[in-house]
């Protein structure tokens, strides 16, 4: 019985060392070639891609797809161009799909795509300032009509608020549990929904009562930070360069956008906003908000907030820019931030 065993167990070690073997010779017949190759592209460029056929394989035909979606096929495994144009910003992955002597092989090269715009750049000029509660940790903000609604954090403090915002009265207040620390919300379809940090729960209320429905929850991204939506799809930060896409009806993460500029990534985004068919996405830490492509993730605009800190109240408590609202008026959003004790109304300018 032992003998019979020993058998086995060899025979499942070999099974399992020739299938890694067989795994690895992909890599070992063949390669992805890039002419020219450079360590970033940005997203309007064309490359020139080939496979390098490293034991002279009969090859019949090489597919060449980003991200899974099929770009090219060469019969010949000729040069062939690839057009990298609206694609999405961030790490891609370029696959080939070889079919070589009969036997079909994959092999992949990560690609780093920037953005080909060099972002605009805009600053503020403060039309009204409002009252806010200055115990506030501002985590997400957004208008239905005339009435913000406002979501606070801190660990035995968060809240999710509906406030009057021209002259900061909180109307209706309800506390989340102590252990839950509050984060981004939205508004959709007479809905509220909020966000949790680390603690991968969401909340879904309804709008005018503020009555809990019921949760949700998240378990591709790292953790809760901003939301928005654009009327059809819900929008999701985790504190990373990654905004996720969420399925309306379902709210599980379907896909990604990764922030990048001309020259790198956009690390640490947190609140958001959907104005004008673009994200505003604050980034955490910095007196900024990126303007954001929600197609490909590229940085299209930055807005320099720098001295708006210096209007409010300072204090022991006082924090980060973070609270974006748009109420539909062109070129004008209201931002405060956490534990200010004003909410303005601010015109963006291009500098």
């Amino acid at each position: 019985m032992k003998i019979y065993n020993i058998v086995i167990v060899t025979a499942l070690v070999l099974f399992a060392v020739g299938c890694g073997s067989n795994s690895e010779s992909h890599k070992d017949l063949f390669s992805i070639e890039i002419k020219n190759a450079k360590k970033i592209y940005n997203n309007s460029e064309t490359i020139v891609v080939s496979v390098k056929n490293k034991k002279n394989k009969s090859i019949e035909s090489v597919t060449y797809s980003i991200d899974d979606e099929k770009i090219a096929t060469d019969s010949e495994n000729k040069e062939t161009s690839i057009n990298l144009s609206s694609k999405k910003v961030g790490k891609r992955n370029l696959t080939a799909s070889i079919m070589a002597d009969g036997t079909a092989y994959s092999i992949s090269k990560e690609l780093t795509l920037v953005s080909s715009i060099k972002p605009k750049l805009y600053t503020y000029n403060i039309l009204e300032a409002y009252p806010h509660d200055i115990e506030a940790y501002t985590q997400g903000l957004e208008f239905a009509n005339d009435t913000l609604y406002e979501s606070t954090g801190q660990y035995k403090s968060s809240s999710l608020r509906k406030t009057n915002y021209t002259s900061g009265e909180v109307i209706q207040k309800i506390p989340l549990a102590d252990q839950f620390f509050g984060e981004g919300l939205t508004i959709f379809n007479n809905k509220i929904y909020q966000l949790t940090w680390r603690e991968k729960t969401g909340f879904i209320y309804d709008l005018n009562s503020l009555e809990r429905k019921g949760t949700f929850v998240y378990g591709k991204s790292q953790e809760g930070w901003g939301l928005c939506n654009n009327g059809s799809v819900i929008y999701k930060s985790d504190g990373t360069e990654k905004i996720w896409t969420l399925n309306a009806e379902t709210l599980a993460e379907e896909d990604y956008i990764e922030i990048y500029t001309n020259t790198s990534k956009i690390k640490s985004v947190n609140e958001l906003e959907w104005v004008e068919g673009k994200i505003y996405a604050n980034i955490y830490e910095r007196d900024a908000v990126a303007i954001v492509d929600p197609a490909t993730g590229a940085v299209e605009g930055v807005i320099n907030f720098k001295g708006l800190k210096d209007e409010v109240t300072q204090h022991e408590k006082l924090n980060v820019l973070n609270g974006i609202a748009y109420k539909g008026e062109k070129n004008i959003i209201y931002v405060t931030g956490k534990n200010w004790d004003k909410l303005f109304k601010v015109e963006i300018v291009e500098k």
